[in-house]
């Protein structure tokens, strides 16, 4: 088991679920320093005789992060971030080895590339590829399981899905987060629309939960590739996240005016910069255990008819967005290591580990269905 970026913010908070269940992970990443004191910080946590190692490694240097990987049983999880950026290595170490992969990313573009692409290399060499396996997007791919589940057990057929991803109590971003939200300026989000990935802006949905209406900026998740595996008759799938409340529509105009900037010569690399300058230049830095106490998990999802009549709907809650990734890909990762995934390729998680399994696994860690 390699946790590679564990000094990061979210490869931390990864690394203490890990030891703590007694993975005993090679702790990976660029600083030696940072690498010794977390090695030294986490000894403690999980059984005195399996204590974590480390392991020099940089995205930069691909070599380097391929020397993680040792035999087709290994699982390499990462929180190496922005994936646009510095996530490739991985991604292709974790192929070539035929191995177990897990990572965090939220980025649209990224992940097409990892199903639309790694999927079928994943495949030929027997990889089980698990990416987006945190907050985004694991707990809408359970609701909308449910949501489904619940058409088909009332005798209709469902053809689209929207999903809404929202936060109770407030979202603090790590500076990881902010980095990865800079990269994706220039890449629009995407939907599923006649059973095709096609890129659009699409519009912003809205969601009734608690007699309160949430709305939700589109993106590109791991829904509108993995839904249609779990029922074919699923033609259209819609993504939505709500961390802006009540400023979500005027982000979503703000995201498409940008977006159009950036694509212009000599124009986008301004807007670029501009973005990366605002999200700042720190590393590791995140929401403390009292802020992410303060927020819960909320997301939701309805399926539609062929003429648009709402047909089944559910919600699922859970734990702060931070903490959560922290656990599913602690979750994924030791399922991929003990020989539980059913396929190879790009999967999500009904595919890989099927539907039983993955709703017991999100209920161990206090991710479950609420309506």
């Amino acid at each position: 088991m390699i946790c590679f970026g564990a000094t990061g913010f979210t490869g931390r908070l990864t690394a203490e679920v890990l030891v703590r269940a007694g993975m005993a992970p090679v702790l990976a990443g660029r600083s030696v320093d940072a690498l010794v004191a977390l090695t030294g910080d986490l000894a403690g946590l999980g059984p005195i005789d399996r204590p974590p190692t480390w392991q020099q490694a940089d995205a930069a240097d691909p070599d380097s992060v391929r020397a993680l990987l040792t035999s087709p049983a290994d699982v390499l999880v990462t929180t190496v971030g922005p994936f646009q950026r510095w996530g490739r290595a991985a991604v292709d170490a974790a192929v070539d080895a035929g191995c177990g992969y897990v990572d965090s990313t939220g980025e649209p573009a990224f992940l097409r590339t990892v199903f639309e692409v790694d999927g079928a290399r994943a495949e030929a060499t027997g990889a089980r590829l698990l990416p987006a396996f945190g907050y985004d997007y694991v707990p809408g791919n359970l609701a909308a399981a449910h949501a489904i589940d619940d058409a088909r057990t009332a005798g209709v057929v469902p053809s689209t899905v929207e999903v809404g991803y929202f936060v109770r109590g407030g979202m603090s971003m790590s500076s990881g987060t902010r980095a990865s939200i800079a990269g994706m300026v220039d890449s629009p989000p995407f939907a599923l629309r006649n059973g095709v990935i096609t890129q659009t802006r699409g519009d912003v949905l809205s969601f009734d939960v608690d007699d309160r209406e949430w709305q939700a900026m589109p993106v590109g998740g791991t829904e509108h590739f993995t839904l249609p595996r779990i029922d074919a008759d699923v033609r259209d799938v819609h993504v939505g996240i709500g961390w802006a409340g009540k400023w979500t529509k005027p982000a979503h105009g703000a995201g498409a005016a940008l977006s159009a900037a950036a694509s212009i010569p000599g124009v986008g690399g301004l807007v670029r910069s501009g973005i990366e300058r605002v999200s700042g230049d720190e590393t590791g830095i995140g929401p403390d255990e009292s802020q992410r106490r303060s927020s819960t998990t909320l997301v939701a999802a309805r399926t539609r008819d062929g003429v648009g009549r709402e047909l089944s709907r559910a919600v699922v809650t859970g734990p702060s967005p931070y903490d959560l990734t922290a656990e599913l890909l602690a979750w994924g990762a030791a399922m991929l290591l003990t020989g539980r995934a059913l396929r190879t390729g790009a999967l999500g998680p009904v595919d890989a580990f099927g539907m039983e399994e993955f709703v017991a696994g999100c209920a161990r860690m206090g991710l479950a269905r609420v309506a």
